[in-house]
């Protein structure tokens, strides 16, 4: 209560731009006059206007005037800057500066928590728009003074917890003054993620897919209740329709993940900015085509210590290539002309700010676009570039003063001015001594190095090139360097001087180990072109990694292109009334089967030589769970309302491994953690494309349901259970209710009356009105009839039971209510309710009549679908013709895709695989997968790879010992292991 009621005494006081009304009860009250102006300056007015000589005039907290020109008041101070340099401050829009990020709440129940933790607000606790974290905010005068020390003036800062987060706060880091002149705007911006609230247990969302879709409800929320149609009062909501008009600050995180929060924003009409993961630079393309403007950290990741050969064996080719690429991103966003400021966010230490900065401009960044980042573009984006960001008439005197050019590595940072208040980072008083000199000492010469700042120089002395252990303190511009003898540990002499400004060399007192004294001096170096050339050559010689598609190993350097093939005297498997066909070739146009015949001619055509190999159309996966990096959304019992579209992972090696067993099309599944799942996302297997890419064009919709152990829970374990349902008759029941829910949703938004828009129900309105279609997990016998008569009850079809694994017992009722089958080849016994499970089933579900397909479920089996298939020959006596269609063409039947792909016919599109014998062979290799006429995998082309990321793995490594053999910190090597998604896989 204390902080509510000192949150609203403050927001009173920020009206009062000062308190010189206050009475004076300690002394005389007298006026400041507070005007000092700074002249004979370089100024940076803005990153490009640039004042020569000028003058800087400043009262109290605002600049009064800059130019060359300028009128210099007779009571102000004057400071002459002749030499040096005068920058705007820089600005970091994203941060959680002097704020604590709340202690996460433990759940002390076993079970889990599905309903919201609070009255009066929103029913899901991580949408917490209505956080002002004023009440919480602390000037934390340590943070502050390395933000300052690494040029920063101004921080928004924001409670870093939860999906929609509230408002920021805009703080000045002025430590000599209070809260109430610091905090210049209580309401800066509004924040979101695709993280859960520390402060709640609620399980939705468990995955990325609940994140976006509960972001997108909220939004439908809000918009609805603004219109005065809620009966309840939602705080929640008010403060989210309070600050649409804010701008909008998503923390994304990465590359992925920058394209679905600006995916989601595009659908409500909201240009979010978006907090990247300085991985941007692998798809530049799409990053730039979201026409967003960026907040891009700098933390760069540190060389991996491969010093011992097991340790480089743990880490994945991807992230060696990361610690060479990154520091390249910022020039890459640069040249792509993509608008981003930069941020500390996400560095453990604020000091290798400056120092990673320095990296990236090694790799080409422009010194001029970086001073932007860090100043006219994050005022900019926060709206207000007449206050801060440039030294403009009426903007806050929030500036640096450097000895020279901003990120030159010698130049010196020795006041950062915030609000007009001085804060002292390097004495102007202090002189610099680094540098090169030639020393003399005792009649001999050494090499003597200084390097650093002040009192945090560093030293090396040489005789010739033997280096001597030496140690320098250097402070209020006295020198006490202490040097070694090299053969005699007991020999020394310690250096004594007092530097003056008007020397760059430097004499004094040596005082050897007896207490002889002597006179030493050193005489500074000038800089040779040599020595200049020798830095360009160093910067010329970073070696970096080309970026591939996608950019892990066995990527394509260059995206790879449709091309005119010709497959010559292949056995083609046509899938059709064709049969197959010895000796035959195919044409392959622009992505299509333009021809199919004998003898066939094409001019330009790559002529690719089958014979001995058959040819076939590409397999279709009706039920996987690869190129996804999320499965289950299990925080509600129904999450039609999340989409599997959404979270594809287009960098899968899956996608990879599963071309080279020739597949080309899979359904990405919704896993069975509840009765209704998620939607599913449909796919071509376009190795080096982006998500969207990889997604069909103009297909029917589906979704994924479940029946048995899994839904009703109880497979989870020991933990305590309490959603619904918890019994397969109470899974019925939840199909009935909502279906009777969706049914009223949909005569509702059908009569035209006013009505709250809900994404689940859309969704299942779409399943009543045949605009998307059921694939179900199923198993037992019991389960399947009842499925079939609720959706008789509601006029609708289950299109596919997937697993299926007692449909023989139910195949005459199957076939009867219209509804497919795709299922294991032999599975069986793996748990109590697949006990009744044979390996017969395919074939007796065939036989009757259904539309049967071979699924995978597993990206292991996905790899081997053509070896599945070959199991029903014999657990059932199907033809090769007839096992074969349960790979390609029955899967693109029960998908619907079955006029585009599934079998060899003239005006498909050109998925196909070239094998290396009959593909229902143990001995079969997949030697080309094509997708639409482009060539995605090659089996030579692999070998060649093979040996190409081992050499890059060496030079990379070797890389990297260099770097840790030249001091540099390194980093252990983690070994990452890829989660290995199966319908019961839960992540929270």
């Amino acid at each position: 209560m204390k902080k509510i009621l000192f949150a609203m005494l403050f927001l009173v006081t920020l009206s009062i731009k000062a308190q010189e009304y206050f009475p004076a009860n300690t002394g005389v009250k007298t006026t400041e006059t507070n005007t000092v102006a700074f002249i004979n300056a370089k100024i940076f007015v803005t990153p490009t206007q640039i004042i020569e000589n000028g003058t800087l005039l400043i009262k109290d907290e605002k600049v009064i005037n800059v130019g060359v020109s300028v009128s210099i008041p007779k009571n102000a101070e004057i400071i002459d800057l002749k030499g040096k340099s005068i920058y705007p401050s820089f600005i970091d829009l994203y941060t959680s500066f002097g704020i604590e990020a709340p202690k996460r709440v433990r759940n002390t129940s076993a079970a889990p928590q599905y309903d919201a933790g609070r009255e009066g607000y929103y029913w899901n606790d991580h949408i917490r728009p209505e956080t002002n974290p004023i009440a919480v905010f602390e000037f934390n005068k340590k943070q502050a003074e390395a933000l300052l020390k690494e040029g920063f003036g101004v921080v928004n800062t924001h409670l870093q917890d939860g999906i929609i987060r509230g408002n920021g706060l805009l703080i000045a880091l002025n430590p000599n003054v209070t809260d109430s002149y610091r905090i210049l705007d209580t309401k800066s911006a509004q924040y979101l993620s695709f993280k859960k609230s520390a402060q709640s247990n609620q399980i939705y969302p468990n995955s990325l897919m609940g994140a976006m879709a509960l972001i997108r409800q909220a939004y439908y929320d809000a918009e609805w209740y603004s219109k005065g149609l809620a009966k309840n009062k939602d705080l929640s909501l008010e403060a989210l329709n309070n600050n649409k008009n804010l701008v909008q600050i998503f923390e994304a995180e990465g590359k992925q993940n920058n394209l679905r929060a600006d995916k989601v924003g595009d659908e409500f009409g909201i240009q979010y900015v978006i907090v990247g993961g300085g991985d941007e630079y692998e798809n530049i393309e799409e990053i730039k085509a979201t026409n967003a403007t960026y907040i891009i950290p700098v933390n760069f990741r540190k060389a991996y210590d491969v010093s011992e050969p097991y340790m480089a064996d743990e880490i994945a080719l991807g992230d060696l290539r990361k610690w060479n690429q990154e520091p390249a991103n910022l020039q890459i966003l640069q040249k792509n002309k993509v608008p981003f400021s930069l941020t500390t966010n996400q560095l453990k230490v604020i000091s290798d700010f400056n120092k990673n900065l320095q990296k990236a401009f090694d790799y080409g960044f422009d010194k001029t676009t970086a001073l932007e980042a860090l100043t006219t573009v994050p005022a900019k984006i926060l709206g207000k570039s007449n206050e801060i960001g440039s030294l403009k008439k009426g903007s806050y005197a929030n500036f640096l003063i450097t000895s020279g050019e901003l990120f030159d590595k010698e130049t010196t940072l020795y006041e950062n001015w915030v609000q007009g208040s001085k804060n002292t980072v390097n004495s102007m008083a202090v002189k610099e001594i680094s540098g090169d000199y030639e020393l003399s000492l005792n009649a001999k010469n050494y090499d003597l190095s200084i390097t650093g700042k002040s009192d945090k120089s560093k030293v090396a002395v040489k005789d010739g090139e033997t280096k001597l252990k030496s140690k320098l303190i250097y402070k209020d511009n006295w020198l006490n360097l202490m040097i070694n003898s090299q053969t005699d540990s007991t020999k020394f002499n310690r250096l004594i001087a007092r530097v003056y400004s008007n020397s760059d060399n430097l004499s004094g007192t040596a005082i050897d180990e007896k207490g002889v004294e002597s006179t030493w001096n050193a005489i500074k170096k000038t800089t040779s072109k040599e020595k200049e050339k020798e830095k360009k050559e160093a910067v010329e010689k970073i070696i970096i990694i080309p970026v591939t598609y996608p950019n892990i190993a066995f990527g394509f350097t260059e995206k790879p292109k449709q091309e005119t093939i010709l497959f010559k005297n292949s056995t083609v498997w046509t899938g059709e009334n064709e049969g197959v066909l010895k000796n035959t070739d195919v044409l392959i146009t622009a992505g299509k089967i333009s021809k199919i015949g004998i003898n066939l001619t094409a001019k330009d055509a790559k002529i690719i030589d089958g014979t001995g190999k058959h040819l076939t159309a590409g397999i279709v996966d009706e039920h996987s769970h690869i190129a996804t990096v999320a499965v289950n959304e299990a925080g509600q019992n129904s999450t039609a309302e999340v989409s599997l579209e959404d979270v594809i992972d287009s960098d899968d090696i899956q996608i990879y491994r599963s071309l080279a067993g020739g597949v080309s099309t899979v359904q990405i599944l919704h896993g069975s953690a509840n009765p209704i799942g998620g939607q599913a996302a449909l796919v071509k297997l376009k190795w080096g494309e982006t998500a969207n890419n990889l997604l069909y064009k103009n297909n029917d919709k589906f979704i994924k349901f479940a029946l048995g152990e899994n839904v009703k829970q109880s497979n989870w374990g020991n933990t305590e259970t309490v959603r619904f349902p918890q019994t397969r008759m109470g899974v019925e029941e939840v199909y009935t209710d909502y279906f009777q829910r969706a049914k009223e949703y949909d005569a509702i938004k059908k009569s035209g009356k006013p009505f709250r828009k809900d994404s689940e129900m859309e969704i299942l309105g779409q399943i009543l009105n045949k605009e998307r279609f059921i694939t179900c997990h199923s198993y037992v016998q019991s389960e399947i009839n009842m499925l079939m008569k609720v959706a008789d009850k509601f006029n609708f079809t289950v299109n596919t039971f997937t697993h299926i694994l007692e449909g023989y017992k139910v195949a005459d009722k199957m076939k009867a209510h219209g509804a497919g089958a795709s299922t294991f080849s032999d599975w069986w016994a793996y748990k109590y309710e697949v006990n009744d499970a044979i390996p017969y089933n395919a074939a007796i579900m065939h036989n009757v009549g259904i539309t049967v397909a071979i699924n995978s479920d597993d990206a292991e089996m996905n790899r081997r679908l053509n070896q599945e298939a070959a199991k029903t020959i014999k657990y059932g006596r199907l033809s090769e013709e007839e096992a074969w269609k349960l790979v390609t063409i029955n899967p693109a039947k029960l998908l619907h895709i079955d006029a585009r792909v599934g079998s060899i016919k003239v005006g498909k599109d050109a998925d196909v695989v070239l094998w290396s014998d009959n593909p229902l062979s143990i001995y079969a290799k997949a030697e080309k997968t094509l997708v639409e006429g482009v060539i995605y995998f090659d089996i030579e082309r692999d070998l060649q790879l093979r040996e190409q990321i081992k050499n890059e793995r060496n030079s990379l490594i070797n890389m990297m010992l260099i770097e840790k053999n030249n001091g540099n910190d390194v980093q252990p090597p983690t070994k990452k292991t890829p989660v290995h998604f199966h319908c019961d896989t839960v992540l929270d």
